[in-house]
């Protein structure tokens, strides 16, 4: 019988050049968003004991954790350039082939350790991370409608993080192409508007017609630190809102030169985002920051400055606000409005390109038979891994609802991502290294002393994030033991799938490559 159906396809389709694999891994990283998204929490972080505020070394945070990321996508962009054939394995193959390609055979039986760690690692970061994103997206359309007088509530939200869940992976589902063009759009949109917003907010500063008294009294007091303990503190915010270059080397199957392009967009993606858009949009926020921007806290007393950024669910939105009802002849409001959809848009980007990574690697350990066999499916028309999209929308949806009930579960499912993404970025950091030691390639400086730091710096980041919460107490420390017990839980059920199924057989040895 005739069908309009097409044949299941034996893989992945190859369409993405070094635009294609870059805006990916862009869409994840988002600046767009997360200035809009973790401004608040910066401005708020205080050190635990004295209560001193970090907030004026904002800036310089960023510099260092941008740093660090540097040194691991570094990393991440040499082991692809060795292993372009790890398609849509990403880290999940470097650490299996690093040990295989060993010549000594005693080598061989860490590469299975090696994998499933850095797979269960992956997981708790792709996994939880877009369940994240959807508890934004939530909390964002709440704060909109609420500008024009509507109050979804509770339900409002939770109804929002489905819907919104469903559509993501509505879009995933249809192929890399479509994501991609997605993924684009976004960023040119997003860019353009950071661009705008960044120089209408140092015209303010330059011109000062409010009269205002800024935060910081001079452009270079932004950027100097001042602080170095407030500026680790600072870092271990700002590293999470870099993450995501890596995703790139999840599209090796679908990219036409994974070689020569993944490689590229690791590095591309992070200069981008990272270097150019966050260190511009983050000056230029803090350098029109002025006790012109005004609230209240807790006890209704009026704040100004920081600490009304510190107390306000969305300072940035304030911020443009009031910059443009002096700079823009009252058109504040609908400023505002216009960024917040960009934003929104810049989520969508990051939860699909997060969605994206995150079944890509899934598809790789269903594939190799270290995950159940469904997730490996492809789709017969769009060559996705359609079965792993709609369980990814399933779990993120659940745990997107779970982030709108409060700040302390939302804090606490962020933490649980955050867990995963700091020890997988610590374990390729140290595949790097083994995987070079013995090549004909090696270089001291780039496969040995760049990924150490990676390494370490990873691990620095992973142990303050959590020694500031445990030292903090009260919601601090009840949102450090819930992402524990998410990471807890989901190694407890990846040990026992692996316990309880049978052994995969033996991967072949490749032959070893030497340069």
């Amino acid at each position: 019988m005739a069908t309009d159906t097409p044949p299941p396809t034996a893989g992945m389709k190859k369409t993405l050049g070094l635009t294609g694999v870059t805006v990916n891994a862009m869409a994840l990283i988002a600046p767009g968003a997360f200035l809009w998204i973790t401004y608040q929490v910066q401005a708020a972080q205080t050190l635990p004991g004295s209560g001193a505020s970090t907030a004026l070394d904002m800036f310089p945070g960023i510099v260092f954790a941008l740093v660090l990321a540097f040194f691991t996508a570094f990393s991440y962009s040499e082991l692809a350039r060795i292993y372009p054939e790890a398609g849509t394995g990403s880290c999940y193959y470097f650490a299996e082939r690093s040990f295989l390609d060993k010549l000594n055979a005693a080598h061989h039986r860490w590469a299975r350790p090696a994998k499933l760690a850095t797979g269960w690692a992956a997981h708790l970061f792709y996994w939880v991370y877009p369940g994240v994103m959807v508890s934004f997206m939530a909390i964002l359309v709440s704060y909109l409608l609420q500008q024009f007088g509507l109050n979804i509530g509770m339900i409002g939200q939770l109804v929002v993080a489905g819907v919104f869940s469903i559509l993501v992976g509505f879009i995933a589902i249809r192929g890399v192409t479509g994501s991609t063009t997605t993924s684009l759009v976004i960023n040119v949109i997003q860019l353009v508007t950071l661009v705008g917003f960044s120089a209408v907010a140092v015209a303010y500063r330059m011109l000062n017609p409010d009269h205002a008294t800024f935060a910081f009294a001079s452009a270079p007091a932004v950027v100097l630190p001042k602080d170095l303990f407030s500026v680790f503190s600072q870092a271990t915010i700002a590293i999470l809102i870099l993450v995501g270059f890596e995703s790139a080397t999840a599209f090796g199957a679908e990219a036409k030169n994974a070689k020569r392009d993944v490689p590229r967009a690791v590095i591309l993606a992070l200069v981008i985002q990272g270097l150019f858009a966050y260190l511009i949009e983050y000056f230029a926020a803090n350098d029109a920051l002025s006790d012109k921007l005004v609230g209240t806290d807790a006890a209704g007393k009026a704040i100004s400055g920081m600490t009304a950024a510190a107390a306000s669910s969305a300072p940035i939105g304030d911020l443009i606000k009031q910059i443009g009802d002096t700079m823009l002849g009252g058109l504040g409001f609908p400023l505002m409005v216009v960024v917040a959809v960009t934003v929104a848009l810049a989520i969508l980007g990051t939860t699909l390109s997060a969605m994206n990574t995150g079944v890509r690697i899934t598809y790789a350990m269903a594939q190799d038979e270290e995950m159940p066999g469904l997730l490996g499916l492809l789709h017969g028309r769009f060559a996705t891994p359609h079965i792993a999209v709609v369980v990814l929308v399933i779990v993120s949806g659940l745990i997107g609802m779970i982030g709108t009930l409060s700040v302390v579960t939302l804090t606490g499912i962020t933490l649980a991502s955050n867990f995963g993404t700091f020890v997988l970025y610590a374990l390729t950091c140290l595949i790097a290294v083994n995987a070079f030691l013995g090549r004909a390639d090696f270089r001291f400086v780039k496969h040995a002393v760049v990924p150490i730091l990676g390494f370490l710096a990873n691990m620095v980041m992973l142990i303050t994030i959590f020694a500031l919460g445990f030292m903090g107490g009260g919601d601090s420390q009840t949102e450090s033991f819930m992402a524990l017990g998410f990471a807890g839980v989901w190694l407890v059920a990846s040990v026992a799938y692996v316990a309880l199924r049978r052994r995969p057989p033996a991967r072949a040895v490749p032959e070893r490559t030497t340069a």
